[in-house]
């Protein structure tokens, strides 16, 4: 026979229940003393299992939904569209990107690997929206110049080996997600007094449990379509601009590299939740205004509607190695913002590391004699 537990939490303050023997029906909370039957619990129980599984059932409808309406809509390219692209790939990584018969492909924009592949263009799903770019290669170059400007522990020959010229403008895909949700929070909050009482200082603690509920809208929460395009890279360029979406066109392509997503929209909807559950936590937690501490107990929060796009953001990339090991940098093509990873010259480490010792030694010293003589005059007194 399975053996199941449940573990009941008291409505007031969430603090643990349990049955006392002797008791009847009572069930008592230990730390508010509040009472409730056993068909009071059930009734409660019964009521939150039944409103997840109306979320789950929403949730499962709305995906379907939008598989039907994809699929309906098809997000066809055209044949003329077909004929002006090209696929490349990887031979080393195997990535494969996407571009228009007029651009080179020189190297592969995550490996640094110099041999692109050319072969026939395999369709997906059209995008529906692109921010075209606004930086250009010049800027991606001299942002690359004074973000490695400065730093003393970089191989002097890194930058001239770095190859800036090979720095590729490439179209990232990503889903966008406009979602409304109705969000219920509870939360443990509690105020804090002190005062002091003949010999004592007391400190009196109130507990409270506040709730709060709301329906919101979120536009455009964003979602790397791209599993070769590390997560960390492309959160770590935004924002991206999305009143600079417009309808996507075959155009904008020109030049400029293009990800084939390989992440699809419903693998793409966990990380949005996340990303909405959390702002609607921080919603709904700056309303908890008047207390001293709070933090969350219980959060729901369940889609009622929404659409998602499928759209690309411009982004310069460059992948150079150095001494055998691959250093990739990632910039903003709308904003400029540029992040990226830095080589340590483990020589100069060595040497600045000897030189601070040699630097501070004589002023630790002289500390340390300073002390000394304050205390020896102490004693002395």
């Amino acid at each position: 026979m399975a053996d199941t537990s449940v573990n009941y939490k008291c409505p007031n303050c969430s603090g643990p229940l349990a049955y006392t023997p002797g008791s009847g029906s009572k069930i008592k909370c230990e730390y508010c003393e509040a009472e409730f039957t056993v068909e009071e619990l059930e009734k409660l129980y019964a009521e939150q299992e039944a409103a997840a599984a109306q979320a789950n059932k929403v949730k499962d409808a709305k995906i379907e939904k939008k598989q039907f309406e994809m699929e309906a809509a098809g997000g066809a390219w055209d044949a003329e569209e077909i004929a002006i692209l090209k696929a490349m790939t990887c031979s080393s990584c195997g990535a494969e990107i996407v571009c228009d018969n007029n651009t080179m492909a020189t190297e592969c924009v995550y490996c640094g690997n110099p041999t692109m592949v050319p072969g026939r263009y395999e369709q997906q799903l059209r995008p529906d929206m692109v921010i075209p770019f606004q930086k250009n290669k010049q800027d991606a170059k001299l942002a690359f110049a004074e973000y490695h400007r400065g730093k003393w522990l970089l191989p002097s020959n890194f930058a001239s080996k770095a190859r800036v010229e090979a720095i590729q403008g490439m179209y990232v895909p990503y889903w966008l997600f406009n979602e409304s949700v109705e969000a219920e929070a509870e939360y443990s909050a509690t105020k804090t007094r002190s005062y002091t009482d003949g010999d004592y200082d007391v400190t009196e603690t109130d507990h409270y449990k506040v709730h709060r509920a709301g329906t919101m809208n979120f536009y455009n929460v964003p979602v790397d379509g791209s599993v070769k395009m590390d997560d960390t890279w492309m959160e770590s360029i935004e924002p991206f601009d999305y009143s600079q979406l417009v309808p996507f066109n075959t155009s904008y392509m020109a030049g400029f590299l293009a990800d084939k997503y390989d992440v699809d929209a419903e693998a793409a909807l966990p990380n949005a939740e996340v990303r909405i559950k959390e702002s609607a936590d921080g919603v709904l937690r700056y309303t908890v205004d008047g207390y001293d501490s709070c933090s969350t107990e219980h959060l729901s929060v369940i889609r009622t509607d929404g659409k998602e796009q499928y759209a690309m953001a411009p982004v310069w990339i460059l992948t150079t190695k150095y001494e055998d090991k691959p250093y990739t940098f990632v910039m903003n093509g709308q904003t400029g913002k540029l992040v990226g990873e830095l080589p340590v010259d483990e020589n100069k480490a060595k040497m600045y590391w000897g030189l601070a010792s040699l630097i501070t030694l004589p002023i630790t010293y002289f500390i340390c004699k300073w002390i000394v003589l304050i205390i020896m005059e102490a004693m002395a007194d």
